[in-house]
Order: C-alpha cells, then structure tokens, then sequence
C-alpha cells in the first residue's frame, strides 16, 4: 500500500507525538520493556518477530492496509506508543469506512495517553474513517497479541498469543472518550480429569453423524493443510464481530509462524463425507518457556526456549471453528472433548479458551457446562472520529 503522508508533531501537555522514523522503531518495539519493568507476569515477545511484524515489507497485512506508528516523548524519552491504520479489506468486506489503532503502550499519564489517541483518530480521519476501534494489533487475525484492553485477571500471566496490560489503561482509553465496541473473554478450564460422561456423549455423537472423521493436521503437508484451513476459517467465521478473510500470504506466515509450537494431537480437522467441517487448534502454552528469553533468541535465547518448552503444563485453545451447514451437530463438544484427553496425554494441567465473544452464548454455555469459567476479559473500544 501507498506510504502514509503525515509526519506533523502533536504536541500535549509535556509531550510530544512523532511518526516513527528510521532506528526509532528499535524504540518503537522496545518501549514494553519501560512499562512492564516492575510487572513480573509480563512475557516479553521475541525483538525478531516484532521487527518483522512491523516492517512494511515483510508482513504480509501491510499488503492491504496503509498503516503509521508513533510514539510519544518526553525530551529524549519514550513515554508511549500507537499505531494507526486503515484495513482494506474490513472496509470491503464490512462496507464501512472505520480507521483503527493498535500496540498501545503507555506511561500512566492521561495527557499522554490522549496526545497518543487524539493523533491516531486524526490520521485515521486523513485517510477517510468515521470512527475507529481498538486496540486491534493488527487484526482478528494476526499471530501477535489478541485484541482489547484488559480489564481483570492481572494476577495472572497472559496465554500464549494474548494481550497483557497495565490496569490504568481502562481509565485512560475511557477519560479519552472512548466508548464500549466489545468485551472478549478468557475462559479458564482444569483438564484433570474428562468427565466420564463427555467421552460417553462423544461417542454417541460421533456414531450419530454418517460420514464423519477427524484426523490430526499433517505438518509434512502443511502447504495442502492451509488450503484447507482457509476454507474453512472464512466460512467458519465470516459472521463473527471484526472477521476480515484471511488472504492465501496471511494464513500462510501464520503457519510459518506457529509450526514451531504447534503440538500435531491438538490441531485436528473434522471432515463428513470428505467435505472439510471444522478445524481447532490448541496450543502448549509457549509463554511459559518464552518469558525466560526476555525477547532474544542469542546468544542463549534458544537453548533456554528448548529447554524451558519441556516443562510446559498450560495449552490454549486458539481456534475452534465449524461451517455453518455443519454446526448443531455436536462436532464442537467432540473437539473439546480431544483437547481435554490430548492435555492430560501431555501432562498439561489447565488452559486457557479464548478469545470468546461476549454474546456467543452457545459456546459460553458449553465451556460452562464442562467448568469452565471466566478469568479474564478484554475490550475493544471505539470512538466517532467526526469524519465525513
């Protein structure tokens, strides 16, 4: 996409909001470990994949979207930082003209916090939007953090691929004028033992559905296996709030990106008839190895993540997604129930169901009935920008 055009300060209070220029993304991607000195639950995330996530050249979201990043200062020091951006493809697919920000970090300073804000709504207003939403970093889809500011559960260490936060960044979003789009939910379930009677509704569901099988995702064919993942994804997905389509490059370096922590028993698709169902995906909890990494991979980084991957007793359930004319049929609960068997097969003890949309009252209602139960929430704010 066509570089963005401005490059004006935003002066406030003390501070000041530049656009992000040459080595100050080294800033740019360091500032987290200013804000989170003193918070030992944060997971620091690897410097190398935060290099290419941003660069405009190598992550492949940057194809459809326009795209700028700031960062507050205080003379020579950081205080904050934000991207903003426009998605294509969610303007296209949702007929809308909405602008977003992301990767929000900040010192608890509410001046600041607006300077940063009160910039992305003016570029995002530049180029068109009439309102924006976030934090998003960069969207439903991407492999970096998950959207939202969190709003409880700070006594506990974020899951792998999910935001983390300061507990003054609701007051600040909410000071700025920011309003509720969505609450996002992490649900907290215990596998230590299956319950006799899902292995036993499971096999009546199971011998219910004519033409119905599962097999584990075959990682020495995973270029066939994103074909089929994408289909699935879109279709299985398409009506949740904030879906944009997964393009053939973005499910590809989500692939690439994943393949080293991805536990084959845990990612499995669900075909009837040959058809494609459904796909889930559970993850070992890898912030459990790469939060004694502190972002490098040398010159120990490596070992250390080796050696601490052993010793991973959490997962999550990162995706879990059925077609529509597939759905009702109890496919879900058989997912489910191969994640709990798969955790107690690898000696996990627990893990983490998210993210779950705040109205999506049937999967709600399924984790609850296995004793699941909300630990964390997130929210998606919003704005009108005023413009036209």
């Amino acid at each position: 996409m066509s570089q963005p055009e401005q490059t004006r300060e935003h002066e406030t209070s003390d501070a000041v909001v530049a656009p992000v220029r040459g080595r100050g993304m080294q800033q740019f991607i360091r500032l987290p470990w200013q804000i989170y000195a003193d918070d030992p639950l944060w997971v620091p995330p690897l410097i190398s994949d935060q290099r290419k996530l941003f660069d405009r050249s190598k992550h492949p979201f940057h194809e459809h979207a326009d795209v700028e990043y700031f960062m507050a200062w205080r003379g020579s020091r950081p205080v904050g930082r934000i991207a903003a951006f426009i998605n294509h493809r969610y303007d296209e697919f949702h007929g809308d003209h909405t602008g977003f920000f992301g990767f929000f970090e900040c010192i608890n300073d509410p001046g600041v916090a607006r300077g940063l804000l009160e910039t992305a709504e003016s570029w995002v207003r530049e180029h068109g939007a009439r309102s924006i939403m976030g934090p998003f970093n960069f969207s439903t889809n991407d492999e970096s953090h998950s959207p939202g500011i969190l709003l409880d559960g700070f006594d506990k260490p974020p899951a792998v691929l999910m935001a983390h936060g300061r507990p003054y960044y609701q007051e600040l979003m909410e000071s700025a004028g920011y309003g509720k789009a969505e609450d996002l939910l992490a649900y907290w379930i215990d596998s230590n033992e299956t319950p006799e009677r899902l292995g036993q509704a499971v096999e009546r569901i199971e011998r219910s559905i004519d033409g119905f099988s599962t097999r584990p995702v075959n990682l020495k064919k995973l270029d066939q296996e994103v074909e089929l993942i994408q289909e699935i994804y879109n279709s299985a997905w398409e009506q949740n709030w904030g879906f944009v389509p997964l393009t053939e490059k973005e499910i590809e370096h989500l692939a690439d990106e994943l393949k080293f922590i991805v536990e084959p028993r845990y990612a499995l698709l669900a075909f009837i008839n040959g058809d494609p169902a459904g796909f889930t995906l559970t993850l070992p909890d890898f912030n459990q190895a790469l939060k004694h990494v502190n972002g490098r991979l040398l010159p120990f980084g490596l070992l250390k993540l080796l050696w601490y991957r052993r010793k991973i007793d959490k997962a999550r359930v990162f995706a879990l997604g059925l077609k529509p004319e597939y759905r009702g049929l109890g496919i879900d609960v058989i997912f489910f129930t191969r994640a709990y068997m798969t955790a107690r097969e690898l000696g996990h003890t627990g893990g983490e169901c998210s993210w779950i949309l705040e109205d999506n009252w049937k999967m709600r209602r399924g984790l609850e009935k296995v004793g699941a139960y909300v630990y964390k929430t997130y929210r998606v704010y919003q704005k009108d920008t005023g413009g036209t």
